[in-house]
Formats: C-alpha cells, sequence, structure tokens
C-alpha cells in the first residue's frame, strides 16, 4: 500500500514549472491549471506513482496526484472502478480525506469518508480477480456506491475549483515557480 505519510526519508526532488507555462493554464482554467501540475509530478515520478517513487514528492504533491487519480477513476466508472482498479489502499487507507478537508474541500471530504465506510465493508470482493463480465456485475452488486458516484458528479466541478485555488494560495507547497 503507498502511504502519504510513512517512515521513508524523504528525498524530494525540486519541481519546477515555467511561469509563463503555469500562467498559460490558468488562463485556460483551472482544469489546465491544475493538469500543469499533475504533469509536473507524473514526470517526475516518471509516470507511475509507487513505493519507489513517492519520496520524490511532499505530501501536498502526493495529495495533489490522489485527487487527481480519484478524480479520473469515478468520472470514468464510479467508485467501484477506482476500488476495483487498486486505489482504494491509496484513497482510503491514507489521510487523504483529513488533507481534502484541510485544502477547503468540505462536503468532499465527507464524501470520501462515506467511500471509505463502503470501502472497508466491500473492499475483498471488489479487489479480487475478475473477468469483464464480473467486473461488470460488481456495479449492480454494489448499487450504494451509486449515490456516492452521482454526488461527486454534481459537486465536482466545486471541488475542482476549491483545489485550485488552495493551491495557487500554497503554490510554494506544490511547486517552484521559475521564470
Amino acid at each position: 500500500m503507498l502511504s502519504f505519510f510513512s517512515n521513508t526519508h524523504f528525498i524530494m526532488n525540486k519541481i519546477v514549472v515555467k511561469d509563463k507555462d503555469l500562467a498559460k493554464a490558468a488562463e485556460e482554467g483551472m482544469d489546465a491549471f491544475l493538469q500543469c501540475f499533475i504533469d509536473a509530478y507524473l514526470n517526475a515520478v516518471g509516470g507511475e506513482l509507487n513505493a519507489e517513487t513517492m519520496p520524490l514528492l511532499n505530501g501536498n504533491q502526493i495529495t495533489l496526484l490522489a485527487y487527481h487519480f480519484f478524480r479520473e477513476e469515478v468520472m470514468d466508472g464510479g467508485f467501484v472502478q477506482l476500488i476495483h482498479n487498486g486505489w482504494g489502499p491509496f484513497i482510503f487507507d491514507n489521510p487523504f480525506a483529513k488533507a481534502m478537508r484541510l485544502f477547503g474541500a468540505h462536503d468532499f471530504s465527507k464524501l470520501v469518508y462515506k467511500g471509505k465506510k463502503l470501502y472497508d465493508e466491500h473492499k475483498d470482493e471488489l479487489t479480487k480477480e475478475c473477468s469483464d463480465d464480473e467486473f461488470m456485475a460488481l456495479f449492480e452488486k454494489f448499487e450504494e456506491f451509486d449515490d456516492l458516484d452521482d454526488k461527486f458528479i454534481e459537486m465536482e466541478e466545486e471541488v475542482t475549483a476549491t483545489i485550485a485555488y488552495y493551491v495557487d494560495e500554497h503554490m510554494d507547497d506544490f511547486i517552484t515557480v521559475e521564470k
């Protein structure tokens, strides 16, 4: 399991984005603005966040990447897909929900805690290997996730805006901006 806060010594790289690139992304909107950070982080970790690459990032950077992966998975296939694709431990067994509250996304944090409760109840079945047909059947079997999916889709734009605002206000915690 990937952990945000482990006993690993952090050897963080200085992750740099050019000021002009960040300004251009900001002009395009909050999604492009956050994607500028995500792309820099993914580049720093060689495209894959795992136990070996995680020490290259700080807690805020990892949290922003966690939101990125959460958002991608849930918008594509809901909480069931998020969990089945292996992101459950990263999202629910780490302080992601607490970090989202600290970022100002209070309602989203509550939603993640509700997801954790369901994840803890059903993770064994949701994470076992299965065929495509068995995977599709999981959506019918675990319909209690549907409400969470719908609530996230309804709040996603506001959550993303809240996170973008937090990142903008705490830029030095997320990236080094170079002229």
